[in-house]
Order: C-alpha cells, then structure tokens, then sequence
C-alpha cells in the first residue's frame, strides 16, 4: 500500500503543482469565479484525486448529507480530528467551496501547499486572531462560501473527542449561519499521529442535522451550542465505531 500510494501522491501533487496556472486561466474564463473559489476547487479536485490513488486499499462511506444539500446554504463545517488525511477527506464533500479555519504550522511547514491555502483564503487563526478572521470569514460568507473549523485544534491520540474550542460556534452566530457538524473515523486506522506508515480503512463520514444558531440566546449561547454539538458528535461516534 505505501510503494503505491506515496509514489503516486508525489506524483499527483507535482502534476497539479505544473497544471494550476494553465488551469486557473482555463477556469476563470469558464466559469467567472473568483481566485479563491477557483482554488478551492483545485483543492477539492486534489483530494478526489487522492481518494482514487487510495481506492485499492480504502473504502470510503457517507451519510446525512442529502437533506443539507437540498438547500445548501453558507455554513460553518466543524469536524472531529483524527490524522493529517482528514483533510483530504473533506474531498467527500459533494461541494467544493470550502475555506478552511487551522493552525499556523500548515502554512509555515507544508511549504508546497501555502501558496494554494494563501490564495483560497484558508484561515491562518492563529496569525490572524479572532476579530480579523471573523471579517475574513465574513466576506467568504457573503461570496457563497463556508468555513471548516476542527474545534479540537489538534489530532486526537486516541480517537476521543478532545476539548473542543469556541471560535467557530462563536463565529456562528456572529454570522448567523448553521452549523454543520460532521463526524469522520476509520483516518486514524489508514495514518495514526505521528505515524508515517499507513493501513488499509475504512473512512466513514456521516452529517449530523444542522444547528441554527438563532435557536439559542444569551451570552452564554456560545457555550450550550459547544456542549450539544460536542455531545451528538460523540454518541455519533460512537456508533460509527460500533
């Protein structure tokens, strides 16, 4: 699996390292998007690529999407952390137009991909802080856009929910948009943390019901969404393991 799967996500990476700049012409003459939304989809386009390199050896299943795609709407995606392929993952989504809320280290150590993650208006949250990324996410939001947060800030070590962190129910509600909690597993089979070796999985993905944060009042409102979110994804979870 891995004389397979390395070789060709090298390959894969470098083919859409040299094909971006005659295909961003080709797309922005097509479709008239903007330089982010087209790269999103680039980014979403690799991922569909890596899952068919890993085909062979992983099993990919979804569920809960078809009632939030009917009437999709700008939304904040928060999703459990599981191995550095989570993202690669979200590739699953039936949409693209996605920019991603993560920690400094991606855009200071995967220098291959900090020009795409820069140019998709990902969410550098730590550079930013909250105020700024919330403008950010602001205009992302009022282009048609989403964001994706992972509100435990790290990969889980064991495969639990860790502590989850505010900021992205917090921006929920400044933006009134839902939430969107989606729930992975079986990642941490194909890589675990620290691991270089991967494992034929099976990749599992299922959609919770959205949560509108209007429903909830208060100051505190933050807080009692967290914890409700938190506590579906972890008997979501569970069952998915099960």
């Amino acid at each position: 699996m891995n004389l397979w799967v390395y070789p060709l996500l090298f390959l894969w990476t470098l083919f859409g390292l040299l094909i971006s700049p005659v295909a961003f012409c080709f797309w922005k003459v097509a479709t008239g998007w903007s330089v982010a939304r087209i790269i999103r989809h680039f980014i979403w386009l690799y991922g569909r690529g890596w899952m068919v390199i890993v085909a062979p050896f992983v099993s990919f299943e979804m569920k809960g999407f078809d009632n939030h795609y009917r009437s999709r709407t700008p939304c904040v995606y928060i999703i459990n952390h599981l191995s550095f392929f989570d993202t690669f993952c979200m590739a699953m989504q039936p949409v693209s137009d996605i920019a991603f809320a993560v920690r400094a280290w991606p855009f200071r150590r995967l220098f291959w991909y900090t020009t795409f993650m820069w140019l998709a208006r990902y969410l550098d949250v730590e550079e930013l802080g909250f105020a700024e990324s919330t403008e950010q996410s602001r205009a992302i939001v009022a282009a048609g856009g989403s964001i994706l947060f992972y509100p435990e800030g790290h990969r889980s070590r064991d495969g639990q929910l860790q502590r989850f962190y505010s900021g992205a129910f917090l921006l929920a509600i400044k933006l009134d948009v839902p939430l969107v909690p989606l729930c992975i597993s079986g990642t941490d089979i194909l890589l675990p943390p620290g691991a270089f070796r991967m494992h034929p999985a099976k990749i599992r993905m299922h959609a919770l019901a959205l949560v509108d944060p209007a429903a909830f009042s208060g100051p505190e409102a933050h807080v009692t969404i967290r914890k409700q979110v938190k506590d579906a994804m972890a008997r979501e979870l569970a069952d998915m393991r099960g």
